[in-house]
C-alpha cells in the first residue's frame, strides 16, 4: 500500500511533532465517538417507567448491554483487524451508531429502547480500533494517556453538549442525542482521516516492545492459556473497576444534584479538566521506564492508589472535610488512575515484558468484555436489590466496596507478574542496540 504524503512527512519530523499529531488525531477521533455514545445520559427521562424501572436505568442497561456485547465481538474483530480496514472501519460503525440513535428519536416507547441496545453494539469496537494506531512504540505511554483523556473530557463535554442543544434549541430528551451528533459528523471523518495517516511503529520501537500482529484465534487461546492466572485477576479487579467508573458517568447528573449542583451543565467538563491534566501527566511519565517489567509493575502502583483514593476521599467526604465538588473530581481521579492503566498502557508493557508475538486490543476487549457485564450486574443489582436507595447514596456506598475489593485484587496480580519469568532475548536488549536499529 503506498503511503500518503502526510504519513512519509510524518517520518520525517522531530518525537514532538509526531506525538503532538497522533494525540491530537486519537484525542479528536475518540472524543467525536463519545457524542455518539454519552450525549443522551444529560437527559432525565423522568415521569417513565417499563418493567418496573425507570426509562433511563432501562436505556442505560439496552446500550451498556450493546456495548458489552461489541466487546465480546471485538476480542476476535479488534484482535485479527488489518492495518488498511480500520479506518473505514471506524467511520462505518460511528455512522450506524448515529443512525440508531436517529431510530430511538423516531421509534415510540417502549419500541425505542431497543436501540440505545443497536447505539452500543458498534461502539464497543471504536477504542481498540484507534487505539491500535498508537500501540507498540516506545512513546506508547504518551500517545495512551492523550487518548485516554479523550474519554475523560469527553464524557463531561458530550454530556455538556447535550444539555446546551436541549436548553439553547429547545429540542426534546429523545431527539437530542441525535440532533447533537449532526454537528460532529464531519470533524468525525476529518479526525480519522488524520489517524489514518500515521506511520506503522520503526524497527527500534519493534525492538524494544515487540511488533504487533493480527492474532488467530489459535494464538489468542495459547496466549490465554500461558498467563491465564494473570489475565484473570487482572480483568476481575477492572470489573469493579468498569462498573464504578459507569456509574459515576451514566448517574452523574443524579450525583451531582444530590450534592447540590442544579441547572448547572458545566458542571460535567469542570469536574473532569482537572482529573484529564493528572491522568496525561501519570500516564505519560511512565514512558521514561524503558524497562518493560518495571513498567508494568508501577502500573500496578498507579492502579492501587486510585482504589485507595476512592476509598480515602469518600472517607473526607462522609466526614465534611472536602465538598462535593472535590469528591467527585477525587472519586473520578482514582476511577481513572485505575481504569485508564488498562485501556492501554498496562498491557502495552505486558506484551513487551514477555516478547510475545500479539497485540494490545485482545487483552483490552476481554477485561473490557466482562468489566461490561459486570455494569450491568450493578445497575440491576441496583434496581431489583437497592431500588429504595438514592443514586447517590448507592454510589457512596459502592465506592467502598470497589476500594477493598479493588486492592486485594490488583495486589494478587501484582504478585503473580512480579514472580513470572522473561524470556532470555530481554537480556541482550539494550539501549545501544535500540539506537543502532533507529539508525
Amino acid at each position: 500500500m503506498t503511503e500518503s504524503r502526510v504519513s512519509v512527512w510524518l517520518k520525517k519530523q522531530p518525537g514532538w511533532v509526531f506525538s503532538l499529531y497522533a494525540i491530537t488525531a486519537a484525542f479528536s477521533a475518540y472524543a467525536c465517538m463519545y457524542v455518539y455514545r454519552r450525549t443522551y445520559t444529560a437527559a432525565g427521562f423522568e415521569g417513565f417507567e417499563f418493567f418496573g424501572m425507570e426509562l433511563k436505568t432501562l436505556l442505560i442497561i439496552s446500550q451498556v448491554l450493546g456495548y458489552m456485547l461489541s466487546k465480546f465481538i471485538g476480542i476476535k474483530v479488534v484482535s485479527e483487524m488489518t492495518p488498511e480496514r480500520r479506518a473505514r472501519t471506524i467511520i462505518r460503525l460511528i455512522l450506524a451508531a448515529h443512525f440508531s440513535l436517529f431510530l430511538f428519536w423516531q421509534i415510540p416507547l417502549p419500541y425505542s429502547i431497543l436501540f440505545l441496545f443497536l447505539n452500543g453494539l458498534p461502539l464497543g469496537m471504536i477504542w481498540g480500533l484507534v487505539f491500535s494506531y498508537l500501540e507498540g512504540r516506545r512513546n506508547t505511554e504518551l500517545l495512551g494517556a492523550g487518548l485516554s483523556i479523550s474519554f475523560i473530557v469527553a464524557s463531561g463535554m458530550s454530556r455538556s453538549a447535550g444539555s446546551w442543544v436541549m436548553m439553547e434549541w429547545g429540542v426534546s430528551e429523545f431527539a437530542m442525542p441525535f440532533v447533537t451528533g449532526l454537528i460532529f459528523i464531519l470533524p468525525l471523518i476529518f479526525f480519522v482521516w488524520m489517524l489514518n495517516q500515521i506511520p506503522p511503529p520503526t524497527a527500534a520501537d519493534e525492538l524494544q516492545r515487540v511488533k504487533r500482529v493480527p492474532m488467530s484465534r489459535a494464538e489468542r487461546w495459547a496466549f490465554f492459556r500461558q498467563y491465564a492466572p494473570g489475565i484473570t485477576v487482572l480483568t476481575l479487579s477492572y470489573m469493579g473497576l468498569t462498573a464504578y467508573r459507569d456509574l459515576r458517568d451514566n448517574y452523574a447528573l443524579e450525583i451531582v444534584t444530590a450534592i447540590g449542583f442544579t441547572d448547572d451543565p458545566g458542571i460535567f467538563t469542570r469536574t473532569e479538566i482537572p482529573i484529564a491534566f493528572v491522568i496525561l501527566a501519570v500516564m505519560a511519565s511512565i514512558m521514561l521506564i524503558r524497562d518493560n517489567r518495571k513498567a508494568l509493575l508501577v502500573n500496578h502502583y498507579i492502579i492501587a492508589f486510585g482504589f485507595s483514593l476512592i476509598g480515602v476521599s469518600t472517607l473526607l467526604f462522609q466526614n465534611e472535610l472536602i465538598n462535593g465538588y472535590w469528591w467527585m473530581v477525587l472519586v473520578g481521579l482514582g476511577s481513572y488512575l485505575g481504569y485508564v492503566p488498562f485501556n492501554c498502557i498496562l498491557f502495552d508493557r505486558f506484551i513487551a515484558t514477555f516478547r510475545t508475538m500479539a497485540n494490545a486490543g485482545f487483552l483490552i476487549y476481554i477485561a473490557d468484555s466482562f468489566g461490561y457485564l459486570s455494569s450491568v450486574g450493578v445497575l440491576l443489582y441496583k434496581n431489583f436489590g437497592q431500588a429504595d436507595i438514592s443514586w447517590y447514596h448507592f454510589f457512596l456506598n459502592f465506592s467502598w466496596f470497589t476500594c477493598g475489593l479493588g486492592l486485594i485484587l490488583v495486589t494478587g496480580s501484582y504478585l503473580y507478574f512480579r514472580n513470572q519469568k522473561q524470556p532470555e532475548e530481554v537480556k541482550q536488549i539494550t539501549p545501544e542496540t535500540i539506537e543502532n536499529n533507529e539508525k
